[in-house]
């Protein structure tokens, strides 16, 4: 090493090679990453092109306060159609910060980031806390949109709390106003106290 040192043009060769050498690779970072068609091919459509274990999200409004906490054992990630699998996906809504958050969960979901759209599936289940009282919503699907601060199916709905079921087809729900609209066909047992 001491002949690097005994060669004061060698040194500031080596200074400029690696000066060159930052610039090239900070110019390249710019750049939209290349898709390797071939590889994407082999892969096929069915097979993400990248993974999350253990996932998980946290969400903010403009003032700070806490909008979405979001889990998932596994997310998958597909560049074609920009869209995310999820397992077991986990999220609790906030809206009024006062209020607590409702819980929604699900078996499957499916994350389209450009139109900021979680659509879930199988074994949905949103449980929101009404003043003293817990209530729970079934159904089979359910899509969120975080754009519009609310989530709506078509599906058949089940609502159980502590005085009854509800059912009904279809319902829409809005987050930060806490608001539940039921579509159609709306059915309810609920039993009074004496």
């Amino acid at each position: 090493m001491n002949w690097l040192l005994d060669r004061p043009w060698l040194r500031a060769l080596a200074l400029a090679a690696t000066v060159v050498a930052a610039v090239f690779l900070l110019w390249r970072s710019d750049e939209p990453p290349v898709i390797d068609d071939e590889a994407a091919a082999l892969r096929g459509d069915a097979e993400p092109d990248g993974f999350v274990v253990n996932g998980q999200y946290t969400s903010f409004d403009e003032a700070g306060n806490l909008k979405i906490r979001f889990s998932s054992p596994r997310i998958e990630q597909f560049e074609e159609g920009n869209l995310a699998t999820m397992e077991s996906p986990r999220a609790e809504l906030y809206g009024d910060q006062e209020a607590l958050p409702w819980i929604v969960e699900a078996d499957n979901g499916s994350l389209l980031q450009n139109q900021n759209l979680v659509y879930l599936t199988d074994n949905v289940r949103v449980q929101r806390t009404i003043g003293e009282r817990d209530a729970v919503l079934t159904t089979s699907s359910l899509t969120l949109d975080n754009d519009r601060g609310m989530v709506y199916t078509d599906a058949p709905v089940e609502i159980r709390d502590v005085t009854g079921i509800t059912r009904a087809t279809g319902m829409k729900a809005w987050i930060d106003e806490r608001i539940l609209e039921l579509n159609s066909q709306v059915e309810g047992l609920y039993e009074t106290g004496n």
